[in-house]
């Protein structure tokens, strides 16, 4: 079935207004990540030559350099533009380069950003090994910076992510998991560090706990609709533009907003059809180390998303953490660090991928 002429003009509106606002954010701080990159690449610097190798290949497959770049304007918004937020903001990408190297094999994922994951390239071992590499490197450029506070930032972050994938192993697979739980876990596994990097950038700027807070909040509620969004993403979007599978949340048994939602809603045959799917993944899983479903397989679950508007109405829960973000830096006053974190917020839910 075709698109409506209206609907793909509105998509393509949407795409064009999300490509615009994530410009403006970079743009503001394209100085400052260039210098950032340079440090990550430092950073590779081993006698084992597959640290370079892999690492290359995660910096250059296109990632947006959020974290350092939120960071960076956090700073500038409280004051603070100096050369700190050079090394923070690189280690900040190191720990999240980290994670995804770990979370890949974890997820038993199979491409990243339009590339073969690490672990399909070089192994399980290897891309777990990479991974702790790049979070000793992160903790390394923290305590050169000196600062407690930011080393404070840094533990807890590191802590609640481990804390953040454990969680949701716990209750892959478990159509019973209540919303309460799915917050949790993206709280802690992609909030937390869009968080820190806010906090870290008033930390810098020698700002008032309070201000401190205020910024780790801005970060908090980005990280969230992020994700949320994320989430819709993977029942909704273009396998092309998105550039991994579409589906993998249900392929790998996580119970995401959208079908949280929709279980909330359905039958009690409904939910028990989806129950008996979910388990017949997580036999397969066990038995074969990933399941292989033809999407096919899902077409009764995804039909149960779109009837009881799980996407729609995880979009609109993202939009809430994104109005939440914006109030929480209202009583700065107007200005270019200002007008790209409210971009970056605005991006969180118009973006395609």
């Amino acid at each position: 079935m075709q698109t409506p002429p209206s609907t793909t003009a509105a998509s393509s509106k949407t795409g064009q207004q999300a490509v615009d606002m994530i410009a403006m954010v970079f743009e503001r701080v394209a100085e400052s990540l260039e210098q950032v990159e340079g440090a990550l690449h430092a950073q590779l610097d081993s006698d084992a030559e597959l640290i370079g190798a892999v690492g290359d290949h995660v910096f250059d497959s296109g990632g947006k350099r959020l974290r350092p770049a939120l960071l960076c304007l956090a700073a500038e918004l409280c004051g603070y533009t100096g050369p700190r937020r050079i090394q923070i903001g690189a280690a900040l990408e190191l720990i999240h380069t980290a994670t995804l190297l770990h979370d890949d094999v974890v997820d038993l994922a199979t491409v990243r950003r339009g590339k073969p994951a690490a672990h399909v390239v070089w192994g399980n071992k290897r891309a777990i090994l990479a991974g702790d590499f790049l979070y000793a490197r992160a903790s390394t450029m923290i305590v050169e910076d000196g600062s407690h506070g930011i080393l404070r930032i840094f533990t807890n972050c590191i802590q609640a992510m481990s804390e953040g994938e454990l969680l949701q192993l716990e209750r892959s697979f478990d159509v019973a998991v209540p919303e309460s739980h799915y917050y949790k876990v993206i709280d802690r596994k992609s909030a937390v560090l869009l968080s820190a990097a806010g906090e870290c950038g008033a930390v810098l700027a020698g700002v008032t706990r309070a201000e401190e807070r205020r910024l780790a909040e801005y970060g908090r509620e980005l990280g969230l609709a992020f994700q949320i969004r994320d989430d819709a993403l993977d029942y909704e979007a273009d396998e092309r533009v998105l550039g991994k599978h579409r589906y993998t949340d249900l392929r790998e048994g996580k119970v995401t907003l959208p079908l949280l939602l929709t279980l909330k809603r359905c039958t009690a045959r409904e939910s028990e059809m989806v129950a008996a799917l979910l388990k017949g993944i997580a036999a397969e899983a066990l038995a074969h180390g990933e399941a292989q479903r033809p999407v096919e397989e899902f077409a009764e679950v995804l039909d149960l998303v779109r009837r009881y508007r799980g996407v729609e109405d995880t979009m609109r829960r993202a939009e809430e953490h994104v109005a939440k973000a914006t109030s929480a830096i209202a009583p700065y006053g107007d200005g270019p660090a200002k007008q790209a974190l409210l971009a970056a917020a605005a991006f969180a839910v118009a973006r395609d991928k």
